[in-house]
């Protein structure tokens, strides 16, 4: 009985494969086609972590495909042009239209200019995007030049008949004044050939003053994935509706001087917060909450001492109801996160351990000394309209939305693990077991719960109250002891803010990433998800790498790459780079460092481009063929299911539809 089910299954799957394939010839038509595509070189995929908000270094890593088209032109062109040339090209195919408008101004001789620099254009077009079938490359070709750009892409016959065909096809462009349009879609399709996928390693939000501008290049992006990060579930959390992930939100940008992203980008309106600070705190200088940077081409000196009474009243709020959720969640085990009970207002100390400690600040004009976690009725009503602002903002829920649909906790991708932080472990080395909502569960199990949770709060949004339980796990996620995003047995922000012993500063790591360092563990957590073999690797973002300070990016014999370098600004101080990129084409795995990219003007105007360094280059005995790859996986599925509906069609089984 099960076996005759299981071929009448079979059957009805290939009745519905059999309208998209009605007979012999279609069949054996794309089997053709699959086969072909299982043997081309993989695509090129690129990983970066830790965005925050950096457009500026961010879209230009984009646009220069992590150094792959700079070395594109140097394979197209070798000895034959000038290393001036070789810069006003990159430039010219990162920066098309800006570049133009320069050269134009100075170029005496336009046409012949644009003979050259097309003929130059369609060459590194070649070279970027031999490794595509030409179907692939036709799709990504912009309307309107699709058929002249792929003509001169595939030019057959004989080489004067080409010559002369190729030529009359560039003179036509020049003469009829398209050839701007021209650049414009021949640089966009190289720069699309580049990178066949993209991943985001988590953190995308914060700090940096441009995320929005991030998240709209990645929804406009053509192939990407995002592993999320703490940051990025703060903003998840905030945009469900949690109260103390939207606080934190807006701690942070007071402290980044990153306002604009909060009320410009997503118009989520900060005047009652700032009406309230200016007069709670209105005998308070507020230094301790001076933002860490501050544009004074941007705002008047006043506005900086608003921003930090800003600061510190959204952080009193941030701390009452971080308080009462504590209290409510007593199964966090974060009772070492209730300080605000802990502060001997009269004089102006904090018990930490059993250890007195003096604070640095003492104005606490808005709590309650018997009553600590419980909001004024100024500050209740001021979350509560920022609730409603941060779930009803049409931008925010649209990038949100985005992040749902092409993100998770984890990826595993072509045999290789992704994930932001870090794989909860004890001391032993052991998966942590985590109790939450009635299961206990660790490694992958528990990852995957993790990646449900986050999942449910924002679907389940609509119901504030029903939906608590999850809103809470959230703000748990972007701070809690066993989160997999941050990866800390604390954020001590109050004590940083109102202490200055040192001590009470640190954010123990888990013992995760002590143990990661070795390849026994790397092949313990690989094994875990499901990977093994010298080929695969963990790519893990979070943790700026202090390359300065003797630190590696490549941990544990190559098994481990950490890709956090200071891509932010805040953190190159730390590191002392600006970012690494790493790429995985069809010969391996490239790990490159960058310098500091700030100035997208600069780059156009003086032709100056990232300058990478390669740390690792993990060659394979073998050229990787899609066929090697997940996407060549289900592509050999797929072959092996049309062959079984050409044999329906050939034993009689399926009747043909004879075209």
């Amino acid at each position: 009985m099960e076996t005759s089910n299981r071929v009448a299954d079979v059957k009805r799957y290939l009745q519905i494969l059999s309208r998209q394939y009605p007979n012999i010839e279609k069949v054996s038509e794309e089997i053709i086609n699959l086969q072909a595509i299982s043997n081309l070189p993989k695509g090129t995929e690129l990983f970066l972590s830790d965005i925050h908000g950096e457009y500026c270094s961010f879209s230009h890593i984009l646009n220069n495909g992590s150094g792959i088209i700079r070395k594109k032109i140097e394979d197209s062109f070798c000895n034959q042009i000038t290393e001036q040339e070789r810069r006003q090209l990159a430039t010219l195919i990162y920066y098309p239209e800006e570049k133009l408008a320069l050269i134009k101004k100075d170029e005496s001789n336009l046409d012949e200019w644009y003979g050259i620099i097309l003929y130059r254009l369609i060459q590194v077009a070649r070279e970027v995007s031999s490794k595509y079938t030409r179907s692939k490359v036709r799709k990504a070709l912009q309307k309107g030049f699709d058929y002249i750009i792929d003509e001169l892409l595939n030019i057959k016959g004989s080489a004067n008949d080409k010559e002369h065909y190729y030529s009359q096809i560039i003179s036509s462009i020049i003469e009829l004044g398209r050839a701007d349009e021209f650049i414009v879609a021949i640089s966009d399709l190289i720069k699309r050939m580049a990178i066949d996928h993209l991943h985001v390693v988590g953190d995308i939000f914060d700090r940096g003053a441009e995320a929005k501008k991030v998240m709209n290049t990645l929804m406009n992006f053509h192939s990407v994935d995002i592993q999320w990060g703490n940051h990025d579930v703060l903003w998840m959390g905030a945009a469900s509706g949690s109260k103390e992930c939207i606080c934190n939100i807006i701690r942070i940008h007071c402290r980044y001087d990153n306002l604009d992203t909060i009320e410009d980008d997503y118009g989520i309106n900060i005047r009652p917060l700032a009406t309230f600070a200016l007069e709670a705190y209105r005998d308070d200088d507020c230094k301790k909450f001076a933002p860490k940077t501050f544009d004074y081409n941007k705002y008047m000196r006043s506005d900086e001492k608003t921003m930090a009474k800003m600061q510190k009243a959204i952080s009193i709020i941030q701390f009452k109801l971080e308080g009462q959720l504590v209290l409510r969640r007593p199964e966090y085990n974060m009772d070492d996160r209730l300080l605000l009970d802990k502060i001997n207002y009269k004089k102006g100390t904090l018990k930490v351990d059993g250890q007195t400690y003096e604070l640095n600040d003492t104005h606490f004009p808005t709590i309650d000394p018997n009553d600590p976690y419980k909001l004024t009725e100024e500050e209740a009503e001021i979350i509560d309209r920022l609730q409603e602002s941060f779930m009803n903002s049409e931008t925010l829920q649209r990038h949100i939305s985005f992040l749902y649909s092409k993100g998770s906790i984890y990826k595993c991708f072509n045999s290789n693990l992704l994930f932001h932080a870090c794989i909860p472990m004890d001391q032993d080395g052991e998966f942590t077991k985590v109790t939450m909502l009635g299961q206990t569960l660790s490694g992958k199990a528990y990852l995957d719960f993790v990646d449900a949770i986050i999942r449910r709060a924002y679907f389940n949004r609509q119901n504030i109250e029903e939906n608590q339980e999850y809103l809470d796990l959230m703000w748990y996620f972007w701070c809690g002891e066993q989160s997999p995003a941050f990866g800390k047995s604390k954020m001590a922000t109050l004590e940083r803010y109102f202490t200055s012993d040192k001590a009470l500063h640190k954010e123990p790591k888990n013992p995760y990433f002590k143990l990661i360092e070795t390849e026994e563990v790397c092949d313990k957590v690989l094994k875990e998800f499901g990977l093994e073999g010298k080929n695969s690797y963990i790519i893990n973002g979070h943790i700026p790498v202090k390359e300065k300070n003797g630190e590696s990016p490549i941990r544990a014999k190559g098994k481990l790459l950490v890709i956090d370098g200071g891509l932010s600004k805040s953190y190159r101080s730390e590191t002392g780079r600006a970012g690494y990129t790493l790429t995985y084409n069809s010969y391996g795995l490239v790990l490159s460092a960058s310098e500091p990219f700030d100035s997208k003007e600069e780059a156009i105007r003086e032709e100056k481009d990232i300058k990478y360094e390669i740390m690792v280059n993990a060659t394979q005995t073998e050229r990787k063929r899609v066929a090697d790859t997940d996407i060549g996986q289900e592509l050999l599925q797929q072959i092996e299911d049309l062959k079984l509906l050409l044999i329906a069609y050939r034993d009689g089984t399926l009747q043909e539809e004879i075209s």
